[in-house]
């Protein structure tokens, strides 16, 4: 049990849902009818997930709903264990509907407990091009027709551990493409460019104008990131797989970011963030949370933008490659338009906690039409080279 317990405050019920395209959200309702929505959408994991809700379900039904920092630091803690992907995708869920149920039992926004906005607005970004990169100049017009002034986009398909530069040329052409247009660009890696080439791509970005490069290398190489950094003037972002701030540390000491990029949905809920944009700051790193997933990790990252200083962009996943025509960022919302995207920004939700509202009957359909389908979780793909060999996704 938790320290304090209010008998009208104690959390009654805990859901998960899976739904398409990908997503795993989170449903927590206290004995006084309160509901809170969270997402721990894992990519290619849901089951895992799904398996660490079975624990949390137990260890925390009957606790104070208004305890979330207790609440998060025995999840993260008591089991001696810690860390990690599925732990704290699993405690981000749970963290996120949490801070959207006290948000809403208060009658103010989740962004205004965390110490008031300190923007009216943030800037967003699409994406373009898919996991193939192509007709980038098409897509990224489309884009800017619908109101944003920035995108991103995949640097380039699978490449061997050494390759030919040849294959880096097509990413600078089509950066150029893009900035034609008049648009800001960040070009991602996606950790899959080794560091021999990683090198190469840097150095031929450079002069490009590029927004930042994300994850030029793999995440397990704080030291080769921060050795890149002293090689090229453009920003470096990266933290997606990155699960809590003790994650980022060697980073940050390490002076090999410039932005930072927690996923809310991965690194420990709305709580994780706010403690990883506070430390950023501390190392002069701007915060541009990654979040190619649901309208729930959305919200849950704009009310942690909203207020913080060092937060300077928000990825978003309207039309992203991995959606589809019925089940997109907006399906599971009851209204869209608290996520209209107007000169490159979106307005800062101004409702009770998350500031959003789920079509509950929809996700309940839906994931139960999933569950009789026997319809598999998402999987990413996987990528092997011509001689047959694993490459990185």
């Amino acid at each position: 049990m938790s320290l304090t317990t209010s008998a009208s405050s104690f959390i009654s019920k805990i859901e998960v849902f899976r739904v398409p395209p990908r997503w795993l959200f989170v449903r927590i309702e206290t004995a006084d009818g309160f509901v809170g929505w969270g997402e721990s959408t894992l990519e290619g994991h849901t089951e895992a997930i799904e398996g660490a809700f079975t624990d949390l379900a137990q260890r925390f039904l009957g606790w104070d709903a208004d305890g979330i920092e207790d609440i998060w630091q025995t999840a993260y803690r008591a089991r001696f264990y810690r860390g990690g992907p599925v732990l704290m995708s699993a405690l981000s869920g749970l963290d996120i509907a949490l801070w959207d149920i006290k948000g809403k039992k208060l009658g103010v926004p989740v962004w205004q407990l965390l110490g008031g906005k300190v923007r009216d607005r943030v800037r967003v970004y699409g994406w373009i091009g898919g996991d193939h990169p192509n007709a980038v100049r098409e897509a990224a017009r489309e884009r800017k027709e619908q109101g944003f002034t920035a995108v991103k986009m995949n640097a380039t398909e699978a490449l061997a551990w050494l390759d030919s530069p040849e294959l880096l040329k097509g990413t600078v052409e089509r950066v150029r493409e893009v900035r034609a247009l008049g648009m800001d660009v960040g070009v991602d890696f996606h950790g899959r460019v080794h560091k021999g080439m990683a090198r190469q791509l840097a150095k031929l970005l450079e002069g490009e104008g590029v927004l930042f490069i994300e994850e030029p290398l793999l995440p397990t190489q704080p030291s080769e990131f921060a050795d890149l950094g002293r090689l090229v003037s453009t920003p470096i972002a990266a933290g997606e797989r990155l699960y809590s701030r003790h994650e980022f540390r060697p980073y940050f000491e390490g002076h090999a970011l410039d932005v930072a990029q927690p996923d809310v949905s991965h690194c420990g809920g709305i709580s994780e963030l706010a403690r990883i944009a506070s430390m950023a700051e501390t190392y002069d790193v701007a915060l541009a949370p990654h979040c190619p997933l649901g309208p729930i990790a959305l919200a849950a990252c704009i009310a942690v933008g909203v207020s913080k200083l060092n937060y300077f962009i928000q990825e978003m996943s309207w039309q992203m490659h991995y959606n589809s025509d019925d089940a997109d960022l907006f399906t599971y919302l009851a209204d869209p338009s608290v996520f209209a995207v107007k000169d490159g920004y979106i307005t800062t939700p101004s409702g009770p906690g998350l500031g959003i509202v789920i079509n509950e009957e929809l996700v309940r359909t839906r994931a139960k039409e999933h569950s009789r389908a026997g319809v598999e979780a998402w999987r990413n793909p996987i990528w092997r080279g011509e001689d047959g060999s694993i490459r990185e996704w």
